[in-house]
């Protein structure tokens, strides 16, 4: 569908402008990056450059999008904004709260009703303040944001962290907390730190076996989970231009997982014929007419490492299929080695589920390339041996690929079609097994595979491939198995091979939908009355965070010491959870449940300084902020990695936590953390972090005089009497340390709307 056309004509009115301006700025060719921000720069061109990795830069996005489960959060704390209507057009996508169990129309028909309050709260506060709302079932938001929002040289935040999939269509899309979605929505400006620059030059041209989630595979093994942060990862070249703009997206979503704040490709013929054949010639006729602005400046590509901060290559000629995992995405290894790793690491062998879909991979290119696989097995009498869950990305794919004959082929396998949603993904999986303990192995083609994500069984290795590569193991059942080389036997006792995947980007009879899922929003909302039941489980009204006490926070207690990986999924779980995503008080009972006690090296097992026995950390927390103690959190490298939840932030933000301090954070969490008024503090000696003991009580002294770039000081009070102080950073700037005084940002929205 055709949305938001006078909106993209004018931010295509004023790109060559502006582009120019930058230009001079710079003294410089531009990058895409850099163009796409300067463009959207929240005031005028300034008088002297942004420097990357240190100036906090305010942005103009174009839209916002949300999906379900981030929505209800998002959406409650914009009704308090005091706003009419939402300053920038924006949406509601309902994807997360369908639980993957039967089949798409038994499981649709159980999330309707199981999820009734939650989706009417949705669809009517979306219709009061002019929002477009996207039923259950219409699809993953991301993969509809790339049919019909995203466009080339556009700015998008989104409250997940897979927004970043747009980039796919030359769209800078970044996701965010609901607090920074609320700032946009209700029009302001949203601040980020000017990002640093990673180019990634693609020669050659792919063939065979491999698929563009191989080339992501393979940048998440070199980068790894942290290896992105604080930067845009653009990709260049003549290898690029050959990739399909949802192969391109693939390879922008999954970049989330290596903490970059978002990644692009420069607008081409392939996005151009994307763009006409889901509905929006008149889109791509106006970014046609200034392609040269939506690209990188010809001498970018010619020498890289003159306007990158790191330029890696990879040719396309020689890339191998990847298999990545398990626990972590960046376990990269590439199929001809594969079979290795699982014999020396001991990793379970037997594939028990092959999973394809998931807003990663849910194209036509991706499904019908899984399909002609499928076809094959049936056609050489070969079935598959591990059970096979397909998620189709939105109601315009599912409906396109069951008229051409795609999903049958799948279903005769025996595979089973789930809903337009994200499903095991995320943990809305309801698992057929018969020991949810036992060590197994599944593989996907999604985009996370940290322990218990899918499933909840932290003993579930979970590998991700591409869907060609997902559905050839799921053929085999045998993670040693490597389908371009090995052979399989079939009903009649003979050796077959699978011959290459096949696949065409874009349906030679076009896409087709009857109903897509779209509700638009009425002309005027305004007499929509929006009720949230008092005695709710799912949803509960939000009540202002206290503001700073004026003073040092003086004999914190130690809530829990976190060891190694801590990921939004350690600190605030989906799966079951998700149904509490609207009603802080109740979602707050998962607070770090997932996160490892350095000091028991158990999970929701932590000692209460108050009575020194040991209890959850969730009933720990809740005992402090009765007692009116405080508390603080101790973290490792990377802290809150993975989805943009600010639910992590806000949880213990609810529950008294009054610091968070790590070796390293995740850029959204990070930022999170700051707008929900929280001290989010780094070690500026990591060594520091083996100094913080289980019965401290630890005073964050420097906050009278809190300023930006100045350290603060922690005083450990050990429990034998002697204490010691280390100093601490932060990356505060002065808007920022206005949140943290005011309780919250949007402590200060609210004044000011008063």
């Amino acid at each position: 569908m055709l949305f938001d056309l006078e909106l993209i004509r004018k931010v295509y009115d004023k790109f060559p402008e502006r582009t120019e301006k930058a230009r001079k700025l710079l003294g410089r060719p531009l990058t895409l990056s850099e163009k796409i921000l300067y463009v959207h720069l929240w005031d005028e061109i300034p008088a002297h450059p942004y420097k990357r990795g240190e100036d906090y830069v305010n942005f103009g996005p174009d839209r916002v999008a949300m999906q379900d489960a981030t929505a209800q959060m998002a959406l409650l704390q914009f009704m308090t904004a005091g706003r009419k209507r939402t300053a920038v057009p924006s949406t509601v996508h309902c994807d997360h709260l369908i639980q993957a169990s039967l089949g798409a129309n038994a499981d649709l028909d159980q999330a309707r009703s199981q999820n009734k309050e939650v989706y009417d709260f949705l669809e009517s506060i979306s219709a009061k303040y002019g929002i477009g709302f996207w039923k259950p079932g219409a699809g993953i938001i991301h993969q509809v944001l790339l049919e019909n929002y995203a466009f080339p040289g556009g700015m998008m935040i989104g409250t997940d962290s897979h927004t970043v999939n747009a980039g796919g269509l030359g769209m800078i899309a970044i996701g965010v907390g609901g607090a920074d979605a609320m700032d946009v929505m209700a029009g302001m400006a949203w601040e980020l730190k000017m990002p640093k620059l990673i180019g990634v030059k693609l020669t050659g041209k792919m063939s065979g076996w491999t698929s563009s989630k191989d080339i992501i595979l393979k940048v998440a093994g070199i980068l790894t989970v942290k290896g992105g942060t604080g930067a845009i990862v653009e990709y260049f070249g003549d290898g690029a231009d050959s990739l399909s703009a949802t192969g391109k997206g693939t390879i922008c979503n999954m970049g989330a997982e290596i903490g970059a704040t978002t990644s692009v490709f420069g607008y081409d013929q392939k996005m151009s014929n994307y763009l006409k054949a889901t509905g929006r010639e008149e889109v791509a006729v106006l970014a046609d007419a200034i392609m040269n602005e939506l690209r990188s400046d010809p001498d970018v590509d010619l020498h890289p490492e003159k306007y990158y901060d790191q330029v890696i290559e990879i040719d396309l000629n020689t890339l191998e299929p990847y298999i990545n995992g398990p626990f972590t995405p960046d376990a990269a290894y590439p199929v001809s080695e594969f079979v290795k790793i699982v014999k020396e690491k001991d990793y379970p062998s037997k594939l028990e589920v092959g999973l394809i879909g998931s807003c990663t991979n849910s194209s036509y290119e991706d499904i019908n390339r899984a399909a002609s696989l499928a076809q094959q097995a049936l056609d050489k009498k070969l079935g598959a041996k591990a059970e096979f869950i397909i998620n189709p990305g939105s109601e315009q794919i599912r409906f396109t690929t069951e008229r051409d004959g795609l999903l049958g082929a799948f279903e005769k396998l025996g595979g089973v079609v789930m809903a337009n949603a994200c499903g095991p993904c995320i943990g809305q999986w309801k698992r057929h097994t018969d020991d949810p303990e036992r060590r197994n192995s599944i593989i996907t083609s999604f985009n996370r595979n940290f322990a218990k994500r899918n499933d909840g069984n932290p003993n579930t290795h979970s590998f991700v491939a591409s869907p060609e590569m997902v559905t050839a193991y799921a053929i085999s059942g045998d993670l040693t198995f490597n389908p371009l080389t090995d052979y399989l036997t079939n009903a009649d006792g003979e050796k077959v091979m699978l011959d290459e995947p096949v696949g065409m980007e874009l349906p030679p009879n076009g896409f087709a939908v009857e109903d897509a899922g779209y509700l638009a929003p009425p002309a005027d909302g305004s007499a929509i009355q929006i009720n949230v039941s008092p005695t709710s489980e799912r949803l509960q009204l939000l009540e202002p965070f206290p503001a700073w006490r004026k003073q040092d926070l003086k004999n914190l207690p130690l809530l829990i010491k976190v060891k190694g990986k801590c990921t939004t999924d350690h600190i605030s779980m989906a799966g079951p959870w998700l149904r509490y995503r609207g009603h802080l008080d109740n979602i707050s009972n998962n607070l770090l449940i997932g996160a490892v006690n350095i000091f028991n090296e158990k999970t929701n097992q932590v000692k209460n300084q108050l009575t020194g026995s040991i209890g959850t950390v969730p009933d720990t927390a809740r005992a402090y902020k009765a007692a009116g103690t405080g508390a603080i959190v101790v973290g490792d490298e990377n802290y809150g990695e993975g989805s943009s939840r600010e639910h992590a932030a806000m949880e213990p933000r609810h529950l008294g936590v009054d610091a968070i301090l790590v070796k390293s954070f995740a850029r959204i969490h990070e930022t999170n953390l700051k707008k929900q008024g929280m001290l989010a503090l780094t070690f500026a000696d990591k060594a520091d972090y083996d100094k913080i003991m289980e019965d401290d009580r630890i005073d964050i002294l420097g906050l009278t005089t809190f300023s930006p770039g100045q350290q603060l000081v922690l005083k450990l009070n050990h429990a034998d009497g002697n204490s010691e102080e280390i100093k601490v950073n932060h990356s505060y700037n002065e808007a920022q340390i206005k949140w943290f005084r005011a309780g919250g940002a949007l402590n200060l929205i609210r004044q000011e709307s008063h």
